[in-house]
């Protein structure tokens, strides 16, 4: 049966007990994509070579072990001038990921790194086999509905949406938060990390996993930060925040930056959906279903997923310098 919160929570959120999908099915999407309390495992798949948030967001991540497990980081595959096609763009974002780890003095996570696709799905039923799959698609096994694995995805699906096509059972294990596609008043889904992969993303959209989907366009795309706000915050602090000072202001300066740039480091606001305190707003939707031609379908006989709709920016920017700034420089 469903309890009198819950169905307090279904109201609230689509004004009807009616559900195409099922009252119970539905009810059980909702207990499952409540914020996680207490100490969570979560597993991070990103891009981390594309541009320079993942880095934030995989520093963020790690230094949040009050809150996170960080268990495995997965190299997502990415296609831009930075890479001459996904399997480049992987290896790079391998190459990356490890590079953090160094300036973080975090040598002991190496070997939680793991290469993932070389290649965007080729339709919506085939997995394209890498470690990174199959170590999600075998890691989760280990998990329950009750006590699941929290994905943080800040990159193409590709590697999740596998790991789910070679393992359907794990969509009862995991919780899936993915910064993808743009809102849902944006006038289009023109998005990088949905555009590379829709084979993908339609398959994390219609397989009914708990999904928390951040978009970028008209949400996150608010979370930036300044020139001045780093070199105030972050510059001379440790190695990782000197990196991250200079390699911001070569990419806003390389996009066309003035004297005022500021630059979205958006792929941070997936991680804080995990964590306590007053970061974000989400509220309970149908789930559309992206679709081939930069539109949604809004649906309204589908599961519910969640949606993340404001985001606040300085307790998380807050939030974020107190994390990266927690070791000194030696």
């Amino acid at each position: 049966m469903v309890d009198e919160q819950l169905k307090k929570e279904w109201l609230e959120s689509v004004g009807t007990e009616e559900s195409p999908f099922g009252l119970e099915e539905n009810a059980d999407l909702l207990r499952r994509l409540r914020k996680p309390e207490g100490k969570i495992d979560a597993v991070l798949d990103t891009d981390t070579y594309n541009e320079i948030d993942d880095q934030y967001a995989l520093a963020y991540m790690i230094n949040s072990d009050e809150k996170i497990n960080l268990e495995a980081i997965y190299a997502a595959p990415f296609t831009n001038c930075k890479s001459d096609g996904p399997r480049d763009g992987m290896e790079k974002s391998y190459e990356e990921i490890r590079h953090v780890l160094r300036l973080m003095d975090r040598e002991d996570l190496m070997d939680r790194v793991f290469r993932g696709s070389g290649e965007y799905l080729p339709d919506e039923k085939t997995p394209v086999i890498s470690e990174a799959a199959k170590d999600l698609a075998d890691r989760a096994m280990h998990y329950t509905r009750e006590h699941p694995l929290y994905v943080v995805a800040i990159a193409a699906i590709t590697n999740v949406a596998s790991a789910i096509l070679l393992r359907p059972e794990i969509t009862q294990r995991i919780v899936l938060v993915w910064l993808g596609g743009n809102a849902l008043d944006w006038p289009n889904n023109r998005e990088y990390n949905l555009y590379q992969d829709i084979a993908g993303a339609r398959v994390i959209f219609e397989c009914k996993v708990p999904l928390v989907q951040l978009p970028c366009m008209g949400v996150v795309s608010a979370f930036t930060v300044s020139g001045p706000e780093l070199k105030a915050h972050l510059k001379g602090r440790n190695p990782l925040c000197d990196y991250l000072v200079d390699f911001t202001e070569q990419e806003a300066l390389a996009c066309g930056g003035g004297r005022t740039w500021s630059r979205p480091i958006w792929d941070v606001t997936a991680v804080g959906w995990l964590l306590d305190g007053e970061l974000m707003s989400d509220r309970i939707e149908y789930a559309p279903l992206p679709e081939y031609d930069n539109r949604y379908s809004q649906r309204k006989n589908s599961h519910f997923y969640k949606y993340v709709y404001y985001i606040n920016r300085d307790n998380l920017l807050e939030d974020l310098v107190k994390k990266l700034t927690r070791q000194e420089k030696r």
